[in-house]
């Protein structure tokens, strides 16, 4: 059967893992390789062992430790448990914190995310995707984009440890321009795929759009308008944040991904020609039980942070959303660039890294043609979320991304030496600033296109 899909959306969230988000849902599709009451799993932790809980909460604070170095100490066996140093790692990284150090260990009850478990009691779970590599946000999305992350598994830590470096591999934006297929970037706040210095030429930065027309793009009339390839970038920061990054609020994230659903739902010509994809980057330090893939082909001869790239990172959620999917589970070992290999064979796109040619691809389950599907009703009651006192890595990285955005702008010194002052009043402000610089950024390349 020829591949009926004409569509591809990517909802690329951050930060959880499998048994934390869709783990519970074993009780209800025992496919689904969860969390089996009969087989407990637990991390030991200065003699107390701390197994799998419900209980998991919307807003999680401290955010648990996912850095490259960090993911190694978790994935170690300990105690005879696979994945064993999850609970060890957060209580050295927070040792004040002993009232907290279980929450690694929570999920999430099925019925609790009442959209992403809606989406996947009624449309396919890929129960084996994994993180690309053993590490943190940057890299995994780089892989999710492009197959590479160039050598590196790590990404800026501080205001004043910027730790950039200068991604020019080819990504799927690229191979998409060579072929001639139309694609967007829908963002809110900021756009983490500038990561990619393709990205930054006029003709690419015009491809970037703030989410309302994501909105309206998906009620044309003509599906042939909406993007053949859409990323939705979430919210990242306060206000609005729905990244599902610690300790942001979780339910935000459920009314987002309801949306973005129901947008594509409403459209019944784009709904029968579009595949949903609902992935998380990384695990984010949460626990999950499934042990990571080894014998992986690195995608190329760079090994920048002296890590070999044959090994994955940790499971993580995926949900592969359409009327031409069944209801099901799909247990084949997956990472990112399996995503990428879909489409490379899709449409014959370029070469995307020798772990992209090598990865396994979905495209076989897309072969139904379902006319009920549910529409999702995310009503959530309001919640104050953590007063923000600090930064996450995830967004003092964002900033130091910014900052070099701001030095290829057209900015005068006056406006950038206003902001350097205030951004000196608070943890907010560096948020705030970070955004003014990005939109800064993306207007001065659109005055260069129509120059």
């Amino acid at each position: 059967m020829d591949d009926p899909i004409k569509h591809l959306v990517l909802l690329l969230l951050e930060n959880r893992s499998f048994d934390h988000m869709l783990g519970d849902l074993w009780q209800e599709n025992n496919k689904i390789d969860g969390i089996h009451p009969n087989k407990p799993n637990m991390n030991v932790f200065d003699g107390v062992e701390y197994r799998q809980a419900p209980g998991a909460t919307r807003f999680v604070s401290p955010d648990p430790r996912h850095e490259y170095e960090h993911v190694l100490k978790q994935l170690k066996r300990n105690n005879g448990v696979i994945n064993g140093g999850f609970v060890s790692d957060f209580a050295e990284a927070y040792p004040h914190d002993e009232k907290q150090w279980k929450e690694v260990m929570l999920y999430h009850k099925a019925g609790s995310l009442p959209a992403l478990h809606t989406l996947a009691r009624n449309f396919l779970v890929c129960d084996h995707w994994y993180a690309s590599v053993p590490g943190p946000t940057w890299p995994n999305r780089l892989f999710a984009l492009s197959g590479t992350s160039l050598g590196r598994v790590t990404m800026p830590e501080g205001l004043f440890n910027w730790n950039l470096h200068w991604y020019d591999q080819p990504t799927i934006f690229d191979r998409l321009n060579e072929k001639g297929h139309k694609w967007k970037v829908y963002y809110t706040d900021f756009a983490l795929s500038f990561l990619f210095v393709h990205q930054w030429e006029p003709n690419n930065v015009a491809n970037y759009h703030h989410m309302p027309q994501f909105y309206r793009d998906a009620a044309a009339e003509n599906p042939d308008t909406f993007p053949e390839f859409a990323l939705i970038e979430p919210s990242y920061m306060p206000p609005g944040e729905n990244d599902d990054h610690p300790p942001h609020d979780v339910l935000a994230t459920e009314t987002l991904i309801a949306n973005v659903y129901n947008a594509i739902r409403a459209n019944a010509k784009l709904w029968k020609e579009t595949l949903l994809v609902v992935l998380f980057d990384e695990h984010g330090g949460f626990y999950d039980h499934a042990p990571h893939i080894e014998g992986l082909e690195p995608p190329d001869s760079r090994q920048g942070d002296g890590f070999d790239f044959t090994t994955s990172g940790v499971r993580v959620p995926a949900i592969l959303v359409s009327p031409r999917v069944k209801k099901d589970v799909l247990s084949t070992q997956f990472d990112h660039t399996s995503l990428l290999k879909y489409l490379v064979d899709k449409w014959q796109l370029g070469h995307l890294g020798n772990r992209t040619a090598n990865a396994k691809t979905f495209a076989e389950a897309l072969t139904e043609d379902r006319s009920e599907t549910p529409a999702i009703d995310v009503r959530v009651e309001p919640a104050k979320p953590p007063i923000l006192e600090k930064l996450s890595t995830a967004q003092t990285a964002m900033v130091a991304l910014s900052h070099a955005l701001e030095t290829m702008g057209d900015d005068d010194q006056v406006t950038i030496a206003a902001r350097s002052k205030f951004i000196l009043s608070g943890a907010q402000p560096h948020l705030d600033i970070a955004m003014d610089r990005l939109e800064s950024f993306i207007e001065a390349r659109r005055r260069a296109q129509a120059r």
